[in-house]
């Protein structure tokens, strides 16, 4: 296959389909009532997160496998660079034909996924600050093997691959209006943009990024890629893809109608209503398609279904807890305030009875004694509270006032 040109006609990428058959499982397509009623337009949801291995990327790593067997190019095993997904895709498919893995994976990747890697039997090297790094030290190793390098998505057979995603969606959801996919390297955008545009160009394709690390930003007006800091953090892990790759731009170029940008909030929050909504559990970079909606900025239409694409189910169980409480906080669900009142027998009562006015639930109480900002005869209680919404924590604050009672709010939850 070339690259000058996009090599990828629809029998290619059905034929793609049909070779990691025995390996991929097709995943589901769900409708959602309940988001479909707060979103404003029918909402079905495509989950890769239930895909073996908890992600779409098994689909492009057993696809590219499979091809380089055929041609006999992986007889001394695959590596691979990846911050996890892509890593437990490729250990998956080559124990499944019997070859040897190397992952390198960078310093900071999820336990989880690390874990998972070795027990696929993949050697896992830990090396390089960033995903760019990794795939150096990867392609050294691969060099001095002689194994066969599997980039995780600047390649046509991997894009194919990925493409599986897009032909389900459209077999099984004919009249889909529009279709919302995760953007990181851009290997699963690419691949479903093909395989929807090659069958319906009417139906609208667009990508979600991750703004602390958004390089696709104004490429669709200009182009170019935007830099990103070396410093950049999202709990998206998945999609924090600094530099795109050349045949994913092609097909983004030609394919996608949109590219949006959502913040690490945006993402946290939609994890907690995938988990409330779907009782499923999403990676923050699965997420990402959910917030932009969430967040207003991909219209939908009332008669023609949208479809969001969960890309991943690979969450840090670390992280989880962490982000849950995020999204909570920023849904206007969970608060933390500090109240200062007279270090005097009766108070903390009377502060909790004041809560418990409201119908709010306390998860945590906190002292503060002796501190400098704190005089003397005084203390400071941090309150942890649960809450309804925003304006619900509003009433507790003016009632607090009304009470004579002076609270601040404490940012984070």
């Amino acid at each position: 296959m070339t690259a000058s040109l996009v090599p990828l006609a629809l029998t290619e990428l059905r034929a793609a389909r049909e070779r990691v058959a025995d390996l991929v499982r097709p995943t589901p397509l769900w409708a959602n009532d309940a988001l479909s009623r707060e979103l404003g337009g029918p909402i079905f949801l495509k989950l890769e997160n239930l895909q073996r291995t908890g992600s779409f990327k098994l689909r492009g790593a057993a696809h590219k496998i499979a091809c380089l067997l055929a041609r006999g190019e992986a007889g001394h095993g695959v590596v691979a660079a990846s911050a996890g997904n892509h890593a437990q895709g490729v250990a998956r498919a080559a124990r499944a034909v019997g070859l040897a893995a190397t992952v390198v994976m960078p310093l900071d990747a999820p336990l989880t996924k690390i874990e998972s890697c070795r027990n696929l039997g993949a050697r896992v090297v830990l090396q390089g600050a960033t995903l760019e790094e990794a795939r150096q030290v990867a392609e050294a190793i691969a060099a001095q093997d002689g194994a066969a390098f599997l980039h995780p998505y600047d390649d046509w057979e991997i894009i194919a691959g990925q493409a599986g995603v897009g032909l389900e969606i459209i077999e099984a959801l004919p009249d889909a209006g529009q279709i919302v996919v995760p953007l990181g390297g851009g290997g699963l955008l690419a691949g479903i943009a093909l395989a929807v545009k090659l069958q319906r160009p009417d139906v609208r394709v667009v990508g979600v990024q991750a703004e602390a690390v958004a390089p696709w930003r104004h490429f669709l007006a200009d182009g170019g890629l935007d830099a990103i800091p070396a410093d950049a953090h999202t709990i998206a892990d998945g999609i924090k893809v600094k530099l795109p790759g050349k045949c994913t731009r092609q097909v983004i170029a030609r394919h996608v109608d949109a590219i949006v940008t959502v913040g690490d909030d945006a993402i946290a929050e939609a994890m907690v209503r995938l988990l409330e909504r779907t009782r499923s559990l999403a990676e923050g970079a699965g997420a990402v398609g959910l917030a932009a909606l969430m967040r207003g900025l991909i219209p939908l239409s009332p008669d023609h279904p949208t479809v969001v694409v969960v890309s991943g189910g690979n969450a840090d169980m670390t992280l989880i807890g962490r982000s849950i409480d995020y999204g909570l906080a920023s849904s206007g669900r969970l608060m933390s305030l500090a109240v200062r009142v007279p270090d005097t027998p009766g108070r903390l009562a009377r502060l909790l009875g004041l809560v418990a006015e409201h119908g709010m639930n306390i998860r945590h109480v906190e002292h503060r004694r002796g501190e400098l900002h704190v005089p003397v005869g005084m203390t400071e209680i941090i309150l942890q509270i649960e809450t309804r919404d925003a304006a619900h924590q509003d009433e507790l604050i003016e009632h607090f006032r009304q009470q004579g009672v002076a609270a601040r709010r404490l940012g984070g939850g």
